[in-house]
């Protein structure tokens, strides 16, 4: 936060004591005064410390100073003249008057915190345009958006990692959106598009397993053309984390792009689904096919549905396979080997495993 900041609330805040009061930075120069003299000057204070109430105050050389906190940075802090309990209260009524100005000063005036907002649509559609011009903020330029996802909680070191990844903080944004969740906002080269913001998701997961030994799984939205998209292409990357956990779970990175027909499915209803598994397993559930058939099923599928190429890899005779799939149609109605079939049977297939994971987050 400027000192122009501080000076501001000082002078508010004069007329309310007969007490100089001011700021000092780290250094111990004070960046702002009730006492306009004292400006740039440096004073001498002691090391900080916790008083018995937990506060962060020292008395020294006739003041009494309070370490600043969100606003300003640990390392400033308030100055009260005097060292009884009057100029204790008026120091710690300064610390608070500036961290609330500080904390109003990053929501209006940090770009970090105006895409965090948009991300978490904490602000209106219509206020973005005139939000970005206050700031100098380009609105209308190209941005990627990932997610990055760690099983446990993210500690404070991978999140510095990643913002160490983003040098450029005018323009690139690491933003930490809970315990797990890291946001990157990435502005794209005029030649970034999806293998470009695929290899930045391949990049930051071999920095975070090599360095930390973090495992992770990131997901990557669709490249914004305005600000005013961030939001969605945010909720994009989040579906293709937990899309891609439901049909491939083998995958540690997920673009929104890649998605397929899981990206259907995955927004229909529960109820829907059920439906249709009714209708398309008719003769019998899909729960009376075993696993080895389903795993034939599998591999059928994996090799574009080639009778050869599938019973070569199953290392089983071709005619073992024809039996095999023969034995599904009697159970199912459905003849693999034909086109229309084998993609009513994938679909189902899918939605089998949909419902499975749906049901398996509320036990």
């Amino acid at each position: 936060m400027s000192s122009r900041i501080f000076q501001s609330v000082i002078v508010q805040m004069k007329d309310a004591t007969t007490r100089t009061i001011g700021v000092i930075d780290p250094e111990g120069l004070v960046v702002a005064s009730s006492d306009l003299s004292l400006m740039g000057t440096s004073i001498e204070y002691a090391e900080f410390q916790y008083d018995e109430e937990g506060n962060k105050t020292v008395k020294c050389e006739g003041r009494t100073f309070k370490t600043l906190g969100i606003g300003a940075g640990d390392d400033y802090a308030a100055f009260a003249e005097g060292e009884d309990e009057m100029a204790r209260t008026i120091c710690l009524m300064a610390a608070i008057a500036i961290n609330e100005a500080g904390i109003y000063f990053e929501e209006n005036h940090d770009k970090r915190a105006f895409i965090k907002n948009i991300l978490s649509e904490n602000i209106l559609p219509g206020d973005i345009y005139m939000r970005a011009k206050e700031l100098h903020f380009a609105s209308d330029v190209t941005r990627g958006v990932l997610v990055v996802r760690h099983i446990a909680a993210m500690d404070l070191p991978a999140v510095e990692l990643l913002q160490d990844a983003f040098p450029d903080k005018q323009h690139d944004f690491v933003i930490s959106i809970s315990d797990t969740d890291v946001a990157v906002v990435k502005e794209l080269p005029p030649s970034g598009d999806h293998k470009y913001l695929q290899k930045l998701a391949e990049t930051l997961e071999e920095k975070l397993e090599s360095e930390l030994a973090l495992k992770t799984v990131i997901g990557i939205g669709t490249p914004a053309k305005h600000l005013r998209e961030l939001a969605d292409r945010y909720k994009e990357a989040l579906i293709s984390i937990d899309v891609g956990k439901v049909f491939e779970a083998d995958k540690t990175i997920i673009s929104y792009e890649s998605l397929g027909i899981g990206r259907l499915i995955y927004q229909l209803p529960a109820t829907l689904c059920e439906i249709f598994l009714s209708e398309v397993f008719k003769r019998n559930p899909i729960e009376s096919l075993d696993q080895e058939t389903l795993f034939t099923i599998d591999k059928f599928f994996d090799n574009s549905l080639n009778v050869s190429e599938t019973s070569r890899k199953l290392f089983v005779h071709r005619n073992t396979l024809v039996y095999r799939l023969e034995k599904i149609k009697k159970i199912t109605g459905l003849d693999l080997r034909e086109f229309d079939h084998a993609i009513i049977f994938k679909v189902a297939l899918m939605v089998k495993k949909y419902l499975v994971s749906q049901e398996s987050k509320f036990q």
